[in-house]
């Protein structure tokens, strides 16, 4: 693997070394980590756009605020944010699109199907910890086929705390009935790594993900740092 810009020679992605020992389950962020979900995110704004009489913006340059959601796609397709008059308009009018066809496009990133059943075959369990509400998660799990396969479904309405803070990550521990500290979360923001710190798991963070604007992921103290999701086979599956 490429050294990442910022990870110094001695940290544990730029070695390549896998886990240093076998996890009891493995979490994953949804947006950016698990699946490719920025086209169908991008899809609601880009309709907001024509219809005011603006162009379609590339997906290159919406896919980085994929992760944020309705704020950070609104933000960065309409210029407009919460602190704005008319916000929660667009908000709703983004999220009604959004919900009538959010997976048309959605898929696993390649690699993630085997890394999935090598968990599975090797008796390791896993789950979706996402800041999306999981009226959403749960449909986009079910429609790719992995909604009865994981041991839980959790979004940012779960509980009463959404990432940065740790409760959806101890909650789905809870569920999997595992110890915290024998997990790992990989996820494609700041926040992840901070909620897995947190919850006491071992992080990786997903530089193929959508990653946000700032810091970038080298920066945000994960304990592994990956490329490419195939990556996570030699991390988690050596």
């Amino acid at each position: 693997m490429p050294r990442a810009e910022g990870v110094s020679a001695d940290h544990p992605a730029a070695r390549g070394e896998a886990l240093a020992f076998t996890p009891t389950a493995v979490f994953f962020d949804l947006d950016g980590t698990l699946a490719d979900t920025a086209a169908d995110l991008a899809a609601p704004v880009n309709a907001m756009r024509l219809e005011r009489g603006l162009a379609p913006m590339p997906l290159s340059l919406l896919r980085p605020f994929a992760s944020m959601g309705a704020r950070g796609l609104i933000g960065r397709g309409l210029g407009v944010g919460p602190q704005d008059e008319g916000y929660e308009a667009l908000r709703l009018d983004f999220l009604s699109r959004y919900e009538a066809a959010m997976c048309v496009h959605t898929c696993l990133f390649e690699g993630m199907a085997d890394l999935l059943a090598g968990l599975e075959q090797r008796g390791i369990a896993w789950g979706v910890v996402s800041n999306k509400v999981e009226r959403y998660v749960r449909p986009i799990l079910a429609e790719l086929g992995l909604l009865h396969r994981c041991v839980g479904a959790v979004g940012g309405d779960t509980t009463p705390h959404a990432k940065p803070h740790p409760e959806p990550l101890l909650h789905v521990a809870r569920l999997a009935r595992v110890d915290p500290t024998l997990c790992v979360y990989v996820g494609d923001d700041h926040r992840d790594v901070q909620a897995g710190k947190a919850a006491g798991m071992r992080t990786v963070a997903a530089a193929y993900g959508y990653c946000g604007d700032e810091p970038p992921p080298p920066a945000w103290g994960a304990d592994h740092l990956v490329q490419a999701p195939r990556e996570l086979l030699g991390l988690l599956l050596p």
